[in-house]
Parts: C-alpha cells; sequence; structure tokens
C-alpha cells in the first residue's frame, strides 16, 4: 500500500535514463548461415552491448555463448515458420507488439538524447521541491481499517488507554507498517495523501487524531510520535532523480501533444 507521495525518489517507469537505444550502427558481415539463412553480426553485437550495460565483461567466452544462442534460437525461429506458426494470428499480434515495443523505447531513448535539461531548469526544480516539503518532519504512527465504525471503535479503545502498537499489528490493514506497531518513521508532511498530512500538522507531540481521518486507502487513526526540524538532500544528492522527474513530465506533456494532434477513430 503506497501510503507516501513523490518527492524526491524518481520510480520512472515510462522513461528511464537508463534506456539502452536500439538503434546501433549496422556491422558488416555475419556470425554464422543456419539453413542459408544469415545471422548478421549486428545481431550479435546488439547483444553484446545489452549484456556489457548489465555488467558482464565482455570475452571470447560471452560473444561464444551469445552466438551460440542466436544459432540455437534461428533454428527454432525456423521450425517455427516451417509449422506455419507465424500466420497464427496470436503470433501476429505478438510480433506486432514487440515491433510497436522496441520503436517506443527507440523514440524514447532519442528525446533523452537531444533533450538535455540545464542545471538552471534541475535548480529550479528542486527547490520547488524542497519547497513543498516543508521545514519540519514527522515521525508518525497510525492504523489503517476499511470502514468509519471500525476506525471510531478504535479511537474509543485508544482513548480508554488501549496500546497503539497492539492495535495497530492486529488490526491494522497497511502491510508495511503494521508490524511495527503503524510506525511510518520519519518524514515531512508533503510527502503524504493530502487528507493524512492535513491531520498530521494539526497535531501536537504525543496527539491522536480525535477522529478518524479518511483518505483513498481506507480510515486512518493517526499519532504524532515527534516533530522535528527537516534536512533536505542536497542539490547533488538528488540531481539525477530531478533530472528524470523533469524529464518524465516533459515527455508525458510531449505524448499529450501527440495526442491531441493524432487522429483518432
Amino acid at each position: 500500500m503506497r501510503l507516501i507521495k513523490f518527492m524526491f525518489c524518481v520510480p520512472f517507469a515510462v522513461l528511464s535514463l537508463a534506456v539502452v537505444s536500439p538503434l546501433y550502427a549496422q556491422s558488416a558481415g555475419t556470425v554464422a548461415k543456419v539453413n542459408g539463412v544469415a545471422i548478421p553480426q549486428a545481431r550479435l553485437d546488439l547483444m553484446v552491448k545489452a549484456a556489457v550495460a548489465q555488467g558482464q565483461p565482455d570475452t571470447n567466452e560471452m560473444r561464444n555463448a551469445l552466438r551460440e544462442n542466436l544459432i540455437a534460437e534461428e533454428i527454432l525461429a525456423q521450425e517455427a515458420v516451417k509449422k506455419g506458426l507465424d500466420r497464427d494470428p496470436e503470433v501476429v499480434t505478438q510480433i506486432e507488439l514487440a515491433r510497436q515495443a522496441v520503436l517506443i523505447r527507440a523514440f524514447q531513448a532519442d528525446y533523452i538524447r537531444n533533450n538535455t535539461i540545464s542545471d538552471a531548469e534541475l535548480r529550479k526544480e528542486y527547490e520547488a521541491v524542497k519547497s513543498q516539503m516543508g521545514d519540519k518532519e514527522y515521525k508518525a504512527r497510525h492504523i489503517l481499517v476499511e470502514t468509519e465504525k471500525e476506525a471510531k471503535d478504535l479511537v474509543a479503545m485508544l482513548k480508554k488507554g488501549g496500546s497503539f502498537e497492539k492495535l495497530a499489528s492486529e488490526r491494522s490493514i497497511d502491510s508495511g507498517s503494521r508490524d511495527n506497531g503503524g510506525e511510518l518513521g520519519w518524514s515531512p508532511s508533503a510527502v503524504y495523501v493530502k487528507p493524512f498530512a492535513d491531520a498530521l500538522r494539526n497535531l501536537k507531540k504525543g496527539e491522536l487524531t480525535s477522529q478518524p481521518v479518511q483518505t483513498t486507502f481506507g480510515w486512518h487513526i493517526i499519532q504524532l510520535d515527534d516533530v522535528r526540524a527537516a534536512v533536505p538532500p542536497t542539490f547533488e544528492e538528488v540531481k539525477q532523480n530531478m533530472q528524470q522527474r523533469v524529464l518524465q513530465r516533459n515527455f508525458a506533456e510531449l505524448v499529450e501533444s501527440l495526442r491531441k494532434k493524432a487522429k483518432v477513430q
């Protein structure tokens, strides 16, 4: 369950600085011929570059192993064609989807290469994110349940002296914090969804929300354990994340503009 929103860390699923372009220069020659069908050297070169990018050393042994894989794959592909599997509608669709995926990755890689983000823009983004975080960090814990009634019952139990940690471990549906007595650790309020953040900022150290707080996750009982001055990471520590954040936003805007221009019937 993700109660926390993005701040300085970016899960960059769509666009990544680590994208490797498939558009490498074509190497001359062939690796081997299988039943008269040539396996291009460029295919092996591409696989070698991908393996090296993942940390494998470029050795003769590695190249020979990849060559054998290519030969085996060509043999199997030829057998599939002999059986007419290349004409199977589902297989045809899978091939079309694979081709589309390669083209999309190539487009993303091309976008990254040709859209450098300046340090000035990155620093502006950094300052904007830092200002959103505020000047305080909160150490909180919560109990998350599905219904308001259950939440109110828990509030009543806590006001009568019930153990927050015990009730969290027994009743909370948040598996990420349940085993730690509902503890969420130190975070600025801005990393939480708004209703949770608003309630947290209104608590004093040691206080408990008098009424359950509703979010899209369910109903929360929140307890503030401590407050301290926030110490944000330095620009250099999060520079790459800022770059990914800006690239992701700019790329999303490009996709949206292309979507608007496209003729969709």
